[in-house]
């Protein structure tokens, strides 16, 4: 085993949760982190002590209400998610399908928040949830509008599959980001599940630069590219504006 700094330690041990694992024993905790057991037992004491992780009665951990109050002073989480949601709602009240909002962290989607419809598509997304950017439309929306030197390096990399339909051919993928800004609007067509087609749009910041992506996700029978985008770029649009965003105005 390397040797690992006390914060590399420690970040280990959060690490060791994710949406598959949402409760792990010390035991757990101490295998998936790739510490001893007595050090796992010392990190994860003071971890439960502060508050970052609670201890349930039969001894399992999950993580604590502590790190979501800090988590939620992330400007990319849930303040961006105040500012969204009213957009999002109206969005999901002119579509009835599903909502989403995510942003990009490194090579991945994130997502910051989800509403579902009642008799919606059913998709692989929860809030917190990682996906490649090239497989959904947030993703595409992410990547198409960021730095081309993130564009290149990605297009670059073996691009993951889970679906026949999904784009892992670096010349495809550069075809659709370019369609992507030319639109302003992404399409992801059956790249996560055979039966879901999604529409997203980016959001900018107060500098113009895009910060996030909104998204309406429908069954692929039944999808309108045409009438989903207006929606979903004016709900892009509306979270833009909010955030403090003003167009250009070109002079006529």
């Amino acid at each position: 085993m390397t040797a690992r700094s006390a914060p590399g330690r420690l970040l280990a041990v959060l690490a060791a949760f994710d949406h598959t694992h949402p409760a792990l024993s010390l035991t757990d905790i101490s295998r998936r982190a790739g510490l001893t057991l007595t050090t796992t037992h010392r990190l994860v004491s003071a971890l439960t002590e502060w508050g970052a992780l609670e201890r349930d009665p039969s001894g399992v951990y999950h993580v604590g209400l502590r790190l979501w109050e800090v988590a939620a002073l992330a400007p990319r989480g849930l303040a961006l998610r105040q500012v969204a949601l009213p957009f999002l709602e109206d969005l999901y009240e002119a579509t009835h399908e599903n909502v989403q909002l995510a942003v990009r962290d490194g090579s991945e989607v994130v997502y910051t928040e989800w509403l579902s419809g009642r008799s919606a598509v059913g998709v692989h997304i929860r809030v917190g949830a990682r996906w490649p950017l090239h497989v959904t439309g947030v993703g595409l929306a992410l990547l198409a509008h960021g730095d081309p030197e993130l564009q290149e390096a990605y297009c670059a990399r073996p691009l993951a599959s889970y679906t026949a339909h999904t784009v892992t051919e670096p010349v495809q993928l550069r075809r659709m980001l370019a369609e992507v800004r030319r639109t302003g609007v992404a399409v992801s067509s059956r790249q996560v599940t055979e039966d879901a087609l999604s529409v997203a749009a980016p959001v900018r910041g107060p500098g113009g630069a895009v910060v996030a992506a909104v998204s309406v996700v429908v069954p692929h029978a039944d999808a309108q590219v045409p009438v989903l985008a207006p929606a979903v770029r004016l709900a892009a649009r509306g979270i833009s504006r909010a955030l403090g965003w003003q167009p250009e105005h070109r002079p006529t």
